[in-house]
């Protein structure tokens, strides 16, 4: 094992991890939501240059509580993709300027890797497993053989999961992000709204909420030229149910057919409590061990990163100082970066 700083900035989080022989030394998170949410979402631009603020911030917290000095890592990883162009340029540009000035090797890693890997914090991955990857631009299932070996079965034809609770929330009038106040919602209310179930097409294993999004706009707009109100509390369960409903049902069905061992849950939406309610349910008697992240590795931070990173170390997985990022970066393009 390794002494690894990690830096993470996709999206509205600027994070800075020091791990050392696996141990979690430091896991600092700057997050931006207070700045985004007058905005009803993530401003890019806004987001790059608060990225530039933070980053030199949260990498000097991070070596002052892990009381590890930069001349004495031993490698420098980063998130590279996906994610907002801006953003990633930020961290990236940091952690080659720290692998340059120090001549440390350099880890690339894809986000969604970091987000399954963090549940190597809570337990082991055992394979085959399959990895249920939701979040607010992502909806993927992910088919694992081995450490590192990623095949996407199925993903979303068009909105990912997250992005769609972020917009029906807005509709609803509720804060962003959505997941949570649509969560806690819909506890309160009941099915009571007929939303469609779209069809992702051919793609055995796929997502579509395009179509779900849409439904609910159009009934709330509706709703208000009758003059009638909306029950925030019952449209939020019945948006749930069919959105989570459609999570569950495909990664019940891949389970089947993959023959795994193991499911594993990754990614901000990952903390919905629906979801990991149905998941436990489903899973119930069928032999198939679930692992549930806990909440503070479901939303982004460097501490993913730098598992991820621990493993492509032990590979000698290192990026020239050239690197560029890829804001679509495809996780099963993870280890054909360097080839």
């Amino acid at each position: 094992m390794a002494k690894i700083l990690a830096i993470e900035s996709s999206c509205d989080e600027t994070a800075v991890a020091i791990t050392d022989d696996g141990k979690l030394l430091a896991n600092v998170v700057a997050t931006q939501i207070a700045v985004h949410e007058k905005f009803g979402g993530v401003m890019p631009e806004i987001a790059s240059r608060l990225h530039l603020e933070n980053i030199t911030v949260c990498l000097q917290q991070a070596l002052d509580e892990s009381k590890i000095r930069l001349e004495d890592l031993d490698a420098i990883a980063v998130t590279r993709g996906p994610g907002l162009i801006g953003c990633l340029h930020v961290g990236l540009q940091a952690a080659k300027t720290l692998a340059m000035v120090y001549d440390k090797p350099l880890i690339p890693v894809h986000h969604l890797a970091g987000h399954i890997y963090a549940n190597e914090y809570i337990g082991t991955l055992k394979f085959p497993l399959l990895c249920v990857v939701v979040s607010g631009g992502n909806t993927e299932l992910v088919y694992m053989k081995g450490h590192m070996d990623f095949e996407i079965i199925g993903q979303t034809k068009d909105d990912a999961v997250g992005e769609c609770f972020d917009k029906v929330a807005r509709v609803l009038g509720l804060p962003y992000p959505g997941g949570l106040p649509i969560d806690q919602h819909a506890k309160l209310g009941k099915h009571t709204y007929n939303l469609p179930h779209p069809n992702a097409g051919d793609g055995k294993y796929d997502f579509s909420y395009s179509g779900l999004k849409t439904a609910v706009i159009n009934l709330a707009n509706s709703l208000k030229m009758k003059g009638e109100a909306i029950n925030v509390d019952d449209m939020a369960r019945s948006f749930q149910d069919v959105a989570i409903g459609m999570v569950v049902d495909n990664a019940m069905k891949a389970a089947k057919d993959y023959h795994v061992v193991q499911i594993v849950l990754a990614g901000g939406v990952s903390a919905n409590s629906y979801l990991r309610e149905q998941m436990k349910r489903r899973v119930e008697g069928t032999g198939i061990d679930l692992v549930v992240p806990p909440l503070w590795c479901t939303t982004d931070n460097a501490a993913m990163i730098a598992k991820v990173a621990e493993h492509l170390y032990e590979r000698k997985y290192f990026a020239p100082l050239s690197l560029g990022v890829d804001p679509n970066w495809k996780i099963d393009e993870q280890l054909t970066l360097l080839k």
